[in-house]
């Protein structure tokens, strides 16, 4: 019998298939990577070759530049390829924009590495595809039993009631630049804001990606040249870290949200000075990460990059093998906003 650990297992760089000779996620330069999604921390620059959605592609070049690796190869949802002799089929993980969970296949072996996922409708990227394994290696941000988090329909409901109730006053909505800001946008359309929404300027090629992508966003507009004391009764999105500082000064009387999984915990909107705390999380929270353990039934559940004690105490209640990868070099991107660069600098690291 074949050990899992024989296709795949930690390592300092990363998940490593000694078969197939590559890494998932690495988190230093390697010469083969394959990538689950664009995310910084799961999407660096400097590999040899990196294997990925087309999307996620796109999304590391527009990050790093074009020549982020020396070799690209791009695989559709659902499409089955092979690296020496291991076989890989890349389905959608739901989180942002191109994400998957990664299948891989060797002599009888089905591993499913599904990367960052939610299991919750996303107008801006292809919904969750469970798919049965022998070992599910799953995140754990949220992996605890307090984390339920509201529909993400229900808090955008809320900033729209907000700018009702306050048509004076700007709200400034803090939201990760890839997957959170676009989602909170597309939100915004389906509640019927059809006016334009300001974006700080960081945001504003990834933005544009999305739209090439076919995800329509409606009128946009950048807030670089708007004078102090402006939107009145507007929207602007920003990184996190821009709501607290110089660039929200020239907003009238602003509304500060804050749109985060870590948001239904009130210490850290307090802490944060947040008046408007937007639950929306673009990872599974704590029923979709147990129901999903539940659905797949797999020999095996590995935890990763999150809070692993809840989950390793359910699956032990519950009679589920499961065990802690310990992976390191992971940050949450729904967690801690870190300084990103000025406006108009055409990418930002400030995360939700």
């Amino acid at each position: 019998m074949i050990r899992p650990e024989d296709l795949l297992h930690p390592t300092p760089a990363g998940l490593y298939c000694p078969p197939g000779d590559f890494y998932i996620d690495p988190v230093r330069p390697v010469d083969r990577a394959v990538v689950t999604h664009g995310h910084s921390d799961h999407a660096r620059a400097g590999h040899g070759a990196v294997l990925a959605t087309r999307q996620t592609l796109a999304i590391m070049a527009e990050r790093y530049g074009a020549d982020f690796t020396a070799r690209e190869q791009a695989v559709e949802y659902g499409e089955r390829t092979t690296l020496n002799g291991v076989e890989l089929r890349l389905i959608p993980a739901g989180h942002v924009l191109g994400s998957a969970q990664i299948e891989v296949r060797w002599k009888g072996l089905t591993m499913v590495v599904s990367g960052d996922y939610k299991r919750r409708r996303d107008p801006t990227c292809a919904l969750f595809e469970p798919i049965p394994c022998h070992v599910f290696i799953s995140e754990a941000t949220f992996g605890l039993p307090v984390f339920n988090h509201p529909l993400a329909e229900e808090e955008v409901a809320r900033l729209v009631r907000s700018l009702g109730q306050f048509p004076e006053r700007a709200h400034l909505v803090g939201a990760y630049a890839l997957g959170k800001a676009q989602r909170v946008i597309k939100l915004l359309r389906e509640a019927g804001w059809d006016r334009p929404i300001y974006v700080h300027g960081a945001m504003e090629r990834l933005n544009a990606l999305y739209e090439r992508e076919g995800v329509d966003l409606g009128p946009l507009r950048t807030t670089r040249d708007l004078l102090k004391g402006s939107l009145g009764g507007e929207v602007a999105i920003a990184p996190p870290s821009a709501i607290q500082d110089r660039w929200a000064r020239r907003f009238a009387d602003p509304v500060t949200a804050f749109a985060s999984g870590w948001m239904g915990v009130r210490a850290r909107a307090r802490q944060r000075g947040v008046e408007l705390p937007l639950v929306i999380s673009d990872h599974a929270d704590w029923t979709e990460l147990t129901d999903t353990f539940t659905e797949l039934k797999p020999d095996e559940v590995w935890i990763t990059h999150g809070r692993e004690e809840g989950l390793l105490r359910w699956a032990e209640i519950n009679g589920q093998k499961a065990r802690a990868l310990r992976l390191v070099g992971y940050d949450d991107e729904d967690d801690e906003a870190v300084s990103g660069p000025a406006e108009g600098s055409g990418e930002a690291t400030a995360a939700s």
